[in-house]
């Protein structure tokens, strides 16, 4: 495996974290095989991002042989659009360094937790395009083929995670046209990818009605989603497991262990098709 680690900077100087796990090509297995690839963004409420979220994630996929990159993305005070462009300058960093890097530039999905959630929600959506287009990037060349959403915070409406969009938006907070810009559910069109999302139905932090408003937009869309609702567990399980667990106790359920099976499955087979 190669490993690297570099540094995105944001517009307001901010700095961002991107690091790349890389399986090895071996002469004697397939020498120019090109992979699938994920790019995982953790969450952390826009004030910081967690590495229960991070790594374990990328192992978790590098382990199924894909290359898998991590952004620890700006947070407060860095306010919007400086984690999505920051995302999007990962993105293309990625297809860039497509032949150097075995990536399959039809193979590239974005999985985020929580607040990472909205932020691969936003960048794969057409919620930023025009925040891209206005720093230079074209959206439609960057967007992923396939959008992995965990427990995310999806509307700014009345089921919002308040927290994540007052330290999102700073002093725009409350502006109707800033809430709307970043409410996910309101630009879900023919361009958001293929969608696999999985909530708890007891979270107290981000209401599973975030998760459930998504799913009636893609259905009205057309657009592919798989969901899974599962009776018990509250926010920021990660892998569910001892592994990513909080203190190395807490957010243990087995409840919700089966989630990375089920989305390297759905990933599997939505890239086959």
């Amino acid at each position: 495996m190669q490993y690297f680690e570099t540094t995105i900077i944001g517009i307001d100087g901010s700095g961002a974290r991107f690091a790349g796990y890389l399986p090895e090509n071996y002469p004697d297995i397939v020498p120019d095989r090109k992979r699938p690839t994920v790019l995982v963004l953790p969450g952390g409420g826009y004030e910081m991002t967690t590495g229960r979220e991070g790594e374990p994630i990328a192992l978790q996929f590098l382990a199924a042989d894909y290359n898998a990159f991590v952004l620890h993305y700006s947070c407060k005070p860095s306010v919007y659009p400086i984690a999505v462009l920051e995302v999007a300058e990962a993105m293309r960093q990625i297809r860039a360094h497509a032949d150097e890097w075995n990536v399959d530039t039809a193979r590239i999905a974005v999985i985020g937790f929580s607040a990472g959630g909205h932020l691969a929600a936003d960048f794969a959506t057409s919620a930023s395009d025009a925040a891209l287009v206005a720093h230079g990037y074209d959206p439609d060349e960057l967007r992923p083929n396939a959008l992995m959403l965990s427990y995310p915070v999806i509307t700014s409406g009345r089921f919002r995670h308040d927290g994540s969009f007052r330290a999102l938006l700073g002093e725009r907070y409350g502006e109707e046209s800033a809430m709307n810009e970043v409410s996910i559910e309101q630009h879900i069109d023919a361009k958001t990818p293929p969608v696999f999302v999985w909530h708890t139905m007891p979270d107290d932090c981000v209401p599973v009605e975030n998760t459930l408003q998504l799913i009636a937009a893609c259905k009205a869309a057309n657009v592919p989603i798989e969901a899974h609702l599962y009776p018990a567990g509250g926010h920021g399980l990660s892998l569910g497991t001892a592994q990513t667990a909080w203190g190395g106790v807490n957010s243990i359920e087995p409840a919700v262990q089966s989630w990375i099976f089920l989305a390297k499955d759905w990933l599997d087979r939505t890239f086959a098709e």
